[in-house]
């Protein structure tokens, strides 16, 4: 599946779109020979957006995350009392685990055949990889080892581009052969060997979760020592009393945000688009399916039988079962595109 379109005035560089003056709109083209999943609803939609209201499993209470300094991230919107519950950062980690075997530390078996760097130590055990890397790709484990095959691999590819400006499709094409997740949630390679240092791609899936009319909910216990109640605190000795700090809400939104205008730019043809597209939606939903337990005392579950979009408006989001097919043909469909790559660090 692809989506065309014209670009207008003021648009990133990183925009080019099929040279069609006539058309001024996004649409999706359907491929015919394998794409199962009926994404029309989509057509003329530059971005899809999706909310999703959330619910504490158990009880009302919530645990939101902190920030050094800060504590939690509570905010007016006019007369609303706010609270960032989870931020874009970790949300996109969130995201980028939903395709990942912690337990085998490996791809789930529906993304098998996705595109990825894995980083093994000097005795071939697995270390890391792109997937789980706070920068992806561009992880120190990847490229400052003293192993460089793959950063020579990289600086070949773009070799092309140390001067003058940055031909976007090269870029995602090599992207898409080594680490497809790069295309959905950014990367900067900011090495000066690789085109100076200038090569960035933006995030296609962006995502968040607010709480909206919240309260405080204090509580508090006490660290009971039976032995020495009255013991030195300083070394984990005597009784320690402690108070804690949750909250309650109205609501609790997840917000996600699809670029598929971007996804079209990137000009890599129908398949990967209709892959990139799958793989957005897969990741969205297996989050919402299973992976809301945020912290201990922050467990979440969707409220509402169906999720859908408010843009395009009537675009219901897939069941995971029905994405999982979906994206295990679409995968297929690219293998020729994307390969597995192992880097073996040394300090």
């Amino acid at each position: 599946m692809a989506i065309v379109g014209q670009a207008s005035t003021g648009q990133s560089a990183i925009c080019e779109y099929v040279a069609n003056q006539q058309l001024s709109h996004f649409r999706y083209i359907q491929t015919e020979t394998y794409a199962t999943m009926d994404l029309t609803a989509l057509a003329d939609s530059r971005r899809l957006l999706i909310e999703a209201n959330l619910q504490p499993v158990q009880g009302k209470r919530f645990q939101p995350t902190g920030f050094p300094d800060l504590g939690p991230a509570t905010y007016q919107a006019g007369d609303t009392a706010c609270l960032l519950l989870e931020s874009a950062q970790s949300m996109a980690n969130r995201l980028e685990n939903t395709i990942w075997d912690e337990g085998q530390d490996t791809l789930i078996e529906t993304a098998k055949g996705l595109s990825y760097v894995v980083v093994n130590d000097e005795d071939g055990n697995y270390l890391t990889s792109s997937i789980t890397e706070s920068h992806r790709i561009n992880s120190p484990y990847i490229l400052e080892g003293k192993d460089k095959t793959f950063l020579n691999t990289l600086r070949e590819a773009f070799s092309v581009m140390e001067k003058g400006p940055i031909d976007r499709r090269a870029f995602a094409e090599t992207l898409l052969k080594y680490d497809i997740n790069s295309l959905l949630h950014g990367v900067f390679l900011a090495k000066k060997e690789l085109a100076g240092g200038r090569l960035r791609m933006p995030r296609v899936i962006s995502a968040f979760i607010e709480a909206e009319q919240v309260q405080v909910a204090a509580s508090g216990g006490v660290k009971n020592d039976h032995v020495d109640p009255q013991g030195d605190t300083a070394k984990g000795f005597g009784n320690v009393p402690f108070h804690r700090e949750e909250f309650t809400a109205e609501t609790i939104t997840a917000y996600f945000s699809v670029d598929l205008q971007q996804i079209a730019a990137y000009g890599l043809g129908d398949d990967v688009e209709h892959l990139l597209t799958v793989l957005s939606l897969f990741k969205i939903r297996s989050l919402l399916d299973g992976d809301l337990r945020l912290r201990t005392a922050c467990d979440l579950a969707v409220a509402d039988e169906h999720v859908t979009a408010k843009r395009p408006l009537g675009f219901n989001l897939p069941s995971l079962d029905e994405l999982t097919s979906e994206l295990k043909s679409a995968i297929q469909h690219c293998s020729d595109k994307m390969t597995v790559t192992t880097v073996n660090y040394q300090a």
